[in-house]
């Protein structure tokens, strides 16, 4: 049928890399990002050895708790910066979006 789309190569490092640099343990930060709905925690070991690839769901929430663009997980040319912004400021940021969106749904209902 189609052909699969290439595996980002530095992907598994790039996730192991943030849960270090955020200091948690996997479970921990499989609670951090909220997925425990969608997998077990013991997934993200897979995801960080590389014999899986995460969903795009997981994918951004790990983009939203490291306080990156989704694209710095995807895009083998991009680095993560040294030192992961403050996820306080990335909560920030969400708190705005939400916000937001919900203005215009009240803008729409009037």
């Amino acid at each position: 049928m189609g052909n699969a789309r290439p595996k980002p190569e530095r992907l598994a490092e790039k996730l192991l890399q943030i849960r270090n640099a955020l200091g948690l343990s996997q479970q921990q930060l499989h609670k951090r990002l909220g997925i425990e709905d969608l997998i077990e925690y013991n997934e993200l070991s897979k995801y960080e050895l590389g014999k899986r690839e995460p969903p795009l769901k997981i994918l951004l929430q790990y983009a939203r708790v490291a306080g990156i663009p989704a694209e710095v997980l995807m895009d083998d040319d991009l680095d993560l910066p040294e030192k992961l912004p403050d996820t306080a400021k990335h909560e920030e940021i969400k708190r705005q979006y939400a916000a937001r969106r919900q203005s215009k749904h009240s803008t729409i209902k009037r």
